[in-house]
């Protein structure tokens, strides 16, 4: 028994919601009409029960009153009623009550030949009446089966009833979810907008109260995203100005060791700020691509020469390169901090590598930490203990970067070590 509800149970969690909700609003209206058809069996079958017992008990006095008055036991044959003085197959639970001085009977609807006994003592005789049910019978067939036709009409109505509810609700529930995952994607103006009925209050429909709690989440989200891109944007552009003076003015510092380091230093902040201020743009969806179509082994070869670091480069170049269509301005600032990082975290040479519509940069070092792998690039987290030092906004811009371009960037770790980044683009 426990496996059995144990398979059902699986069998009912593999379903929907819709055919969840249809299963047991059947199931639910099976378990009351066989309840109902029960009781009104079992009130129709003593109806019937005690019409037949009191039409033998009359035929009864009737056949003893002819039996005082002739002296003879009659039959009828045209209604197939029986009597006879103590007959050979009436019941012994009758013939001991008729002896014992009772007039009683005995009806059994559930044999074969379904029959009703009537007995009472005459003298030290036995007198009884026997009458055929086989009518009350096929009645009572009959019967049964304009309930179980009744009972079947009002489960399939039911289950289509159900059906039809659960469809809606299913189908509200997977809107929701469906705007749901757009805002999750970065979607953040996607709302339900699920219509509430005029005049109803709130808590009267849980599907509504839902879309407008997601609504109000999105709402606050979005609120909340742009008030940081606009913060971001607005410290990077604030730094430019006063960067830039400290930039000149670094410049005019006489040569030295401390000048170099002040140099360097100024550089990481111009740098950085460009980088946010990339970032912002990218986030507030303001970078509109030049889109062309270029031949991607010549592009990329063009791309590593300009970086000038020291990379090993594998393409195929002239009239089997694959044409792609790309904006290549994006395209080298995505492949240059991919570069760049490789150069920066990774190990021995970096090899960039071309094969169809797909740019692949790899390293020998130790790869990509895990969070990386399962999240996506953080700002800010680039897991410097393992890989060494940076900011994190180079990947995000390059996945940004890509984003804006149609193209894919994915990261994993090669299983010989290493960590590789492939960017994959439309072809055109």
């Amino acid at each position: 028994m426990k496996g059995i509800a144990g398979r059902a149970r699986a069998a009912l969690n593999a379903l929907g919601l819709r055919w969840k909700i249809t299963a047991l609003l059947a199931l639910g209206c099976a378990v009351v009409a066989v309840a109902i058809g029960a009781l009104v069996h079992q009130a129709r079958l003593e109806q019937v029960s005690a019409s037949a017992r009191s039409g033998a008990t009359a035929q009864l006095v009737r056949v003893r009153q002819l039996y005082e008055l002739t002296g003879q036991v009659d039959s009828d044959e045209d209604t197939g009623m029986d009597a006879a003085l103590d007959a050979p197959d009436l019941p012994a639970s009758l013939r001991a009550a008729a002896l014992d001085g009772r007039r009683t009977t005995y009806l059994d609807m559930g044999a074969d030949d379904p029959v009703v006994w009537a007995a009472r003592p005459v003298g030290d005789r036995v007198l009884s009446v026997r009458e055929p049910l086989t009518e009350q019978a096929a009645e009572m067939a009959e019967f049964d089966e304009k309930l179980m036709a009744s009972g079947a009409v009002v489960v399939i109505l039911a289950a289509l009833g159900g059906a039809a509810l659960s469809s809606r609700l299913s189908r509200e529930l997977r809107t929701a979810a469906a705007i749901a995952r757009r805002i999750s994607q970065g979607e953040l103006d996607a709302r339900i907008d699920h219509p509430r009925a005029p005049g109803s209050r709130p808590g009267k429909d849980e599907v509504a109260e839902l879309a407008a709690a997601v609504d109000t989440m999105a709402a606050s989200l979005q609120q909340r995203l742009e008030a940081e891109q606009r913060f971001t944007a607005d410290v990077a552009h604030e730094l430019r100005t006063p960067l830039t003076g400290l930039h000149t003015a670094a410049e005019l510092l006489p040569q030295s060791r401390p000048t170099e380091l002040v140099r360097d230093r100024v550089a990481a902040l111009c740098t950085l700020t460009e980088d946010l201020l990339e970032v912002a743009r990218l986030d507030a969806e303001m970078e509109r691509p030049d889109l062309g179509s270029h031949r991607l082994g010549t592009l990329t070869e063009g791309i590593v020469q300009r970086s000038g670091c020291p990379v090993r480069f594998a393409a195929a170049c002239g009239p089997d390169d694959t044409l792609v269509r790309t904006d290549a301005r994006r395209l080298e600032r995505i492949i240059a901090n991919l570069v760049a990082n490789a150069r920066r975290h990774g190990a021995g040479t970096v090899d960039v590598r071309v094969a169809g519509p797909v740019v692949t940069v790899s390293d020998r070092g130790p790869g990509f930490p895990e969070h990386l792998l399962k999240d996506g690039p953080q700002r800010f987290q680039t897991g410097a203990r393992e890989r060494g030092q940076g900011t994190g906004l180079g990947l995000t811009i390059a996945f940004g970067q890509a984003q804006a371009i149609g193209a894919r960037v994915e990261l994993r770790n090669a299983r010989d070590g290493g960590a590789v980044a492939a960017v994959h683009l439309p072809e055109a």
